[in-house]
């Protein structure tokens, strides 16, 4: 990683073109949601999961979630800072619908970087 404390203006608008895909939750292309025609016509049926697949993914969430913390508890101020403002990105933006699934998403990155901090022995 650059020794720089401030961000060129490619590197912010790199940023800002792929976390603005992210709105939808679709950007995986670089011209936004990817799209095609056949799943467009016809959905394709998704099974319910089962109990135990649902306290699988709660089990990895959880530890991916320790995991994060562990990594943002070691990282420089500057990248904190970063993370702190990436939760801003991810919310509604004016003029949009507030969805309460992106406010909460938002919500708990900031808290995970409270977390961190708490747990590197910092106050926030």
């Amino acid at each position: 990683m650059s020794g720089q404390n401030s961000d060129t203006s490619s590197e912010w608008s790199q940023r800002q073109r792929a976390l603005s895909r992210w709105d939808n939750e679709g950007g995986a292309g670089p011209d936004g949601p990817a799209t095609d025609s056949a799943l467009d016509n016809e959905r394709v049926a998704i099974p319910d999961l089962t109990n135990a697949e649902l306290v699988t993914l709660r089990v990895r969430v959880i530890a991916l979630e320790n995991l994060m913390i562990c990594f943002l508890a070691t990282a420089s101020d500057q990248q904190l800072k970063l993370a702190q403002e990436m939760a801003g990105y991810i919310s509604p933006r004016p003029g949009f619908t507030q969805h309460p699934l992106t406010i909460h998403a938002a919500a708990h990155m900031d808290d995970l970087v409270k977390r961190a901090l708490h747990f590197r022995g910092l106050e926030s």
